[in-house]
This record gives structure tokens, C-alpha cells and sequence, in this order.
């Protein structure tokens, strides 16, 4: 069985009949869970081996789960601090940010594992230079050394967990003052000039980073379309230049700052894959999921195969026997010590 390209959402707490009918088909991959998806935590279980047992191989399900205002799950998860405190201690003492970077990595990838989850999308690793608000305490730092440091400590610990960890969002939304989820992002910078929002990314490649998103911020000195549309950027710099060999995933194709031409998220999905994407994320488009599947019927990428099945997690938690382990005790103690 064949991993299929598109990653969906669902509307509520449990699966309706048509989205059972949209996971069946070859062309979904993955699911991508919400806050509105989670109700408690039991039911979060149970909605999570509902999706897994609609097909073989199952769909990856993944969740944007960064820490700070990039939490879909809370109680009784732990509360994940923003990563800008992360970079704040890094500041104090370099040597203790990174023991703590590596529990948080652990911790959240071990609570998130206990509800079968697969993939948590982070870290962001996107530099703070104080322009994008859509970025701003998300970042680890402003530093680029600091950043990749501690991205390297919080994939480790997430990987010893059992989770891969996916980088975002490439090349960089740091420099685009506007919102990629609202409208057109921008970012004026050439590619040398981009040189140090790069550097984190080339550091976790070499440590066998396993997923990358690519952002809908266009760089027009580089290529007039966006990043998750553009061969540029996909095929010849993360592909060719920085000889990534892990897994491509857009940013939400849903968002108005992919559409740069507005275009329909039917052609921008065929786009990115075009382009060299291994995955695509579509959200708030149940209508248009019909003609997609329609649209994608047959297509297979084998390269993307062994890339999507190193996502899925490896390992199992129960969430109530994780107090009675020393490393997330340790980590849950870090993080009390943060806030």
C-alpha cells in the first residue's frame, strides 16, 4: 500500500461518514489534528485509533505542537512554554538550555506519542528579527547559532521519544512582515543575505532531520512564486544545495498566502507536488477534497515513500505511567523552572 500525498483535517471531535469516505482514499495520507478536534483526552484517544483503523498503511496523524500560543492539546498535557524562554536561559547558561531543550524535545514527544499521535510539527526554527509577529515568541532566538544549538537538543530528545521532528518553515518567514495565513508574505532578502536563516536547517539535515514545512513566503529575488510552489527552492536548494533527503510537507495549502495568482487550493496542491513537495497540507477545504482525490486519482511519487513512513512514531506511552519516569519528571521539573 502507497502513502498517499494529501494531509486533511476533520471538522469536529469525531469522524463524519464523508470523512471516513475522504481517509479511505489512496490519495490521503495523513490527518492533521486541531483544538477544536479535542474535547478531552480520553475522546482524543479514541478519535486518534478511529483514524488509524480506516486503512492500511494508516495515515499519519500529526499536530502543530510547538509550546506557547502553538498548543492544540492542553489539560492534562503538560503546558509547553514558548520557545523564546528557551532561548532566554539560553542566554544565562548555554550548557543548562540545552539539558532542558532536550527534555522539553522528550516530553512533548512522549505525551504526544501516549495518545498515538505520530508527528508533531516542530520546531520552528525560524529567527526572531522582529518582524513577523506571526513568528515572534514561536522563535527560539534571534541568533542563528543559538537556534540551530537548540533545535538540535529539542529533534534529539523528540527522536529518542520516538517522534521524528519537522523544521519549519522554510527557507524563513522572518523577515515577512505579513501574515502568510491572511495574505501575500514578502521577504525582499536575497539568498546570501538569507545565508544565516538557512544555517539551522543545513545543521539538522547533517544530523538526519527528518521532515521539513516549506512556507508560502515568496522571495522574488530568488523566485517570484511561493516557497511551496517553487522548484527553486525546493528541488535545487533544500534538494540539490543543502541535500536534504527527508520529507517535504507545505504549510496549510488553505492559506491566502499561497493562492499569490488566486488560484483555486485544487491547483496549488497539483503545484506543489510538481514542484517536489512529498506531502501537502489542506484545511477548511472540505469541498474541495472531492475533486482533489478526483484530480490525484493514480498518482503515485515512490521516492516520497520512504520518506513519509519514517514520520510515523515509534514506541508507545501510557500517559499515566509516564510520572513514574525520571527523564519527563526531570523535564516536567525544567519546565516548572522556565515559567
Amino acid at each position: 500500500m502507497i502513502i498517499g500525498p494529501l494531509m486533511i483535517d476533520i471538522e469536529g471531535t469525531c469522524l463524519s461518514p464523508q470523512e471516513v469516505e475522504f481517509i479511505k482514499s489512496p490519495v490521503v495520507g495523513g490527518v492533521i489534528l486541531f483544538s477544536r478536534n479535542y474535547k478531552n483526552f480520553h475522546q482524543l484517544l479514541g478519535l486518534v485509533k478511529e483514524i488509524k483503523s480506516i486503512k492500511s498503511p494508516a495515515p499519519i496523524i500529526a499536530v502543530d505542537h510547538e509550546g506557547g500560543r502553538v498548543q492544540r492539546f492542553k489539560d492534562p498535557l503538560t503546558i509547553i512554554p514558548s520557545m523564546t524562554k528557551l532561548g532566554n536561559l539560553y542566554n544565562k547558561d548555554i550548557k543548562k538550555s540545552k539539558i532542558v531543550a532536550y527534555r522539553i524535545g522528550w516530553l512533548l514527544a512522549a505525551e504526544i506519542r501516549s495518545i498515538g499521535i505520530d508527528l508533531a510539527f516542530t520546531p520552528v526554527v525560524d529567527l526572531d528579527l522582529g518582524i513577523s509577529s506571526i513568528i515572534g515568541d514561536r522563535s527560539i532566538h534571534s541568533n542563528h547559532i543559538a537556534v540551530s544549538e537548540m533545535a538540535l537538543e529539542l529533534t534529539t530528545g523528540m527522536r529518542d521519544a520516538g517522534m521524528s521532528s519537522t523544521a519549519k518553515h522554510f527557507p524563513s518567514h522572518s523577515g515577512a512582515k505579513n501574515d502568510s495565513h491572511k495574505e501575500i508574505a514578502i521577504d525582499q532578502r536575497n539568498y546570501l543575505e538569507l545565508n544565516k536563516d538557512i544555517y539551522p536547517y543545513s545543521l539538522l539535515i547533517r544530523s538526519e532531520l527528518e521532515s521539513i514545512m516549506i512556507s508560502h513566503v515568496v522571495f522574488p529575488k530568488i523566485h517570484d512564486v511561493p516557497a511551496s510552489l517553487s522548484s527553486v527552492w525546493i528541488k535545487d536548494k533544500l534538494r540539490g544545495e543543502l541535500n536534504f533527503n527527508g520529507a517535504i510537507i507545505t504549510d496549510d495549502l488553505s492559506m491566502s498566502g499561497a493562492a499569490l495568482k488566486g488560484e483555486d487550493p485544487t491547483d496549488l496542491v497539483t503545484k506543489s507536488l510538481q514542484s517536489g513537495c512529498d506531502m501537502v497540507i489542506l484545511c477548511n477545504s472540505t469541498k474541495k477534497i472531492s475533486k482533489i482525490i478526483a484530480n490525484l486519482d493514480g498518482y503515485v511519487n515512490y521516492d516520497s515513500q520512504p520518506r513519509l513512513e519514517k514520520l510515523y512514531g515509534k514506541g508507545e506511552y501510557i500517559f499515566s505511567e509516564l510520572k513514574d519516569n525520571d527523564l519527563y519528571l526531570e523535564a516536567q521539573q525544567a519546565i516548572a523552572n522556565l515559567n
